[in-house]
């Protein structure tokens, strides 16, 4: 089954607090999606599961995500915020540096399709959760508990960096042929004269295991 979603592209913004620059990603979101979904590029890296059951090509049914665990960037949280859309068709966004939020338009992570989950990189000059996103390597294991009790396990197959004016947004966000995840982050260099970072980190894995 496949789930209507929205198409998000990303930005960053500046706000500054008297003479105090604080830098937060910011996510927006496009409430038109693109006439035709293109499939991933690149090849996926195969990766064995060494998990207790092998996910079919259906996925899992939907379950709220209730932590997720990147060991190679020392990410662990117990607390992801549900993140929709305002009133203007922007994604909310967490309120602190270290939530991580899942957007509710797009699939729970298990299902078939991408689920997405996004988080500063920083705030209020503390760095974000997903500060060391762009780190993670091919073969590497995300982790997100669900709230029916059961672990997906994804492996990175691919990590990319995009300028923002040529972020491809039927590659991050379209279909696919079974359960996948994207970790998404602002990047780059920091423009003061914009306000915004350059580029986006956006993060690729698969589902390869069900623990139970």
């Amino acid at each position: 089954m496949r789930h209507p979603r929205l198409w998000p592209a990303v930005t960053a913004v500046v706000a500054a607090l008297g003479s105090v620059l604080v830098v937060a990603s910011v996510l927006a979101f496009s409430p038109h999606p693109p006439e035709e979904v293109a499939p991933p590029s690149a090849t996926p890296v195969e990766i064995a599961p060494s998990t207790t059951a092998t996910p079919s090509g259906d996925g899992l049914p939907a379950a709220k995500p209730a932590s997720l665990s990147i060991p190679a960037i020392g990410v662990r949280t117990d607390v992801l915020k549900d993140l929709g859309l305002t009133s203007g068709g922007e994604l909310e966004v967490p309120g602190d540096a270290t939530t991580v939020g899942w957007f509710t338009g797009a699939p729970s992570p298990g299902e078939a399709g991408p689920a997405v989950l996004a988080a500063h990189v920083d705030y209020k000059h503390v760095p974000g959760a997903f500060s060391r996103l762009k780190e993670l390597h091919p073969d590497e294991q995300v982790r997100v508990g669900r709230s029916d009790g059961r672990t997906a396990v994804f492996t990175v197959y691919r990590v990319d960096r995009y300028a923002k004016a040529e972020f491809p947004t039927d590659q991050v966000y379209g279909d696919t042929a079974g359960p996948e995840l994207r970790l998404i982050t602002c990047g780059g260099e920091f423009d003061r004269s914009s306000g915004n970072y350059l580029d986006n980190v956006v993060v690729y894995a698969r589902l390869t295991g069900v623990e139970a």
